[in-house]
């Protein structure tokens, strides 16, 4: 069964980068007709897709943030990366990240909360 473990630091400055980690266990990220996603709730807000990366590299973002998000993975350690940039308090959520395949999502992460505040 693919599990998949959320990383990065809970606390980020307005105006600095998110990055965050998605290790993934039991499975591999290339195999074929896997999205790895990344999704996030806000506090007191519904989930809300981020983006994709695809089992051969190819990336996928919602439009409300694909100016600023970026989907990145490394193959060798089976891990897929979360970018965005000038982030704003109202990027603080949980970030979770998980799998997609035929059209629905199966596993997911915990989940990870950070907070943007100087």
């Amino acid at each position: 069964q693919v599990q998949l473990q959320e990383s990065g630091p809970g606390l980020v400055k307005p105006s600095q980068t998110l990055s965050l980690t998605c290790t993934v266990s039991g499975g591999s990220i290339t195999t074929n007709y896997y999205y790895w996603s990344w999704i996030r709730q806000p506090p007191g807000k519904g989930l809300e897709w981020i983006g994709y990366i695809s089992y051969s590299g190819s990336a996928a973002y919602s439009p409300s943030l694909e100016s600023r998000a970026s989907i990145s993975r490394d193959t060798s350690e089976n891990q897929f990366t979360l970018q965005l940039k000038s982030v704003t308090p109202e990027d603080t959520a949980v970030y979770y990240c998980a799998s997609l395949s035929d059209y629905s999502f199966g596993s997911w992460g915990q989940g990870t909360q950070v907070t943007v505040s100087s």
